[in-house]
């Protein structure tokens, strides 16, 4: 066991984790999670991370780490459509309950696959831009808050990424002291606890959070995910990774806890030759993954209690800015095919825009929006195409 190995495996712990934790908080107040609620929310998750980072890395001795579903998150946490944790619980196991059919029958793997990825990534920048253009929103109200944040992280960002959301944490906390903007922390406890909630299953809820959960977190996360594996060298073992991160969801997903997945950006961290020279050494780091997140699992009452302590404008801040590096790649990879283009924009405008009907929230439609335009490009190109020859 090499110091490398350890050090890569915290750092990716230390990535996931608290750069996107403020993002968590604002999913569970969005879904109306209550402290309890929220706390057990982090604590599954955790818990979820720790057992199939372990469990994959030994079985397959691949360096298979494992993450939440960022987008997931941000999709949760931008629905207009009040739900309940209960009826969002019942679209956590659906969407849950997806994954491991994705995992036992091929076809619909192929079938996710063929949504163009221009229309996918458009329906998560629609997701991800509503974020980030809050931060900018904030900052209209909360200046001496958020534009020094704003101006630290575009400096930090230069050297790295990652550790400039951490750095805008890191400086967020004193700095809203300062401003006496610090609400009295409430830990709650201080330890893990893990709370039962009865699902209910509304048909929107399930249509309008579910079907989008599964999506993105296939589209966006376990897809990359499969590919930072292939770059590194490594055979995917695609249908265990869907079946044993199926399986967390589904049974995380009744103490509040969305989907797991196959990480992708923190994975490069424990793929690359700084975790381990040797190829064949460098699952050492699930191990070592697993257990950071299993020590974060016994506070996850506490962090959740923090994070209640800060100020609104702070957290959105840290999600907003968080979630700029996710959007320039669902933007980038949304235009990349010039045919796909106004399908990518419609998807795109009508996901951020928030449009709920029939209960059903706006990644749906900004979806069947984008698949419809392309569809009815391609009847039209094969009119014009028969036409032609006639």
């Amino acid at each position: 066991m090499r110091f490398s190995v350890i050090s890569s495996a915290l750092v990716a712990v230390l990535v996931g984790f608290g750069g996107t934790l403020a993002l968590i908080v604002a999913s569970a107040q969005a879904a109306g999670a209550d402290a309890a609620q929220t706390a057990s929310w982090v604590t599954g998750l955790c818990l979820a991370m720790a057992a199939t980072s372990f469990y994959l890395s030994i079985r397959h001795r691949i360096p298979i780490v494992t993450a939440w579903s960022t987008p997931g998150a941000a999709l949760i946490a931008a629905s207009a459509v009040p739900m309940g944790m209960e009826a969002a619980v019942g679209a956590f196991l659906f969407a849950a309950a997806l994954i491991l059919l994705t995992a036992a029958f091929r076809p619909i793997g192929a079938l996710i696959e063929r949504i163009p990825v221009s229309v996918a990534a458009a329906m998560l920048a629609g997701v991800l831009l509503r974020f980030v253009l809050a931060v900018f929103e904030t900052a209209g109200a909360e200046p001496w808050l958020v534009l020094p944040l704003v101006a630290l992280f575009l400096l930090l960002r230069l050297a790295s990424p990652p550790f400039a959301v951490l750095a805008v944490l890191a400086a967020g906390v004193p700095l809203a002291w300062g401003l006496g903007m610090l609400s009295p922390v409430a830990l709650e406890g201080g330890f893990a606890t893990l709370r039962l909630i009865v699902p209910s299953f509304d048909l929107s809820v399930l249509i309008g959070l579910g079907l989008p959960l599964y999506i993105v977190t296939m589209a966006s996360q376990n897809l990359p995910g499969f590919a930072v594996l292939r770059a590194a060298g490594y055979p995917v073992p695609s249908r265990s990774i869907l079946a044993v991160t199926g399986l967390a969801s589904l049974l995380t997903a009744p103490f509040g806890a969305h989907t797991s997945n196959l990480a992708a950006i923190t994975a490069s961290l424990c793929t690359g030759p700084d975790a381990h020279p040797d190829k064949d050494k460098r699952w050492l780091t699930g191990p070592v993954y697993a257990l950071g997140y299993l020590t974060l699992a016994g506070f996850g009452a506490s962090l959740v209690g923090l994070f209640a302590a800060l100020p609104p404008a702070l957290v959105v801040t840290i999600a907003g800015l968080a979630l700029i590096g996710p959007l320039m790649g669902a933007l980038g990879a949304a235009l990349t095919v010039e045919a796909d283009r106004f399908a990518a924009v419609l998807t795109l405008a009508v996901t951020a825009s928030g449009l709920s009907l029939f209960g059903i929230g706006s990644a749906f439609w900004g979806l069947l929006a984008g698949l419809t335009a392309l569809g009815l490009d391609a009847g039209w190109r094969h009119w014009r195409g028969r036409a032609a020859l006639r």
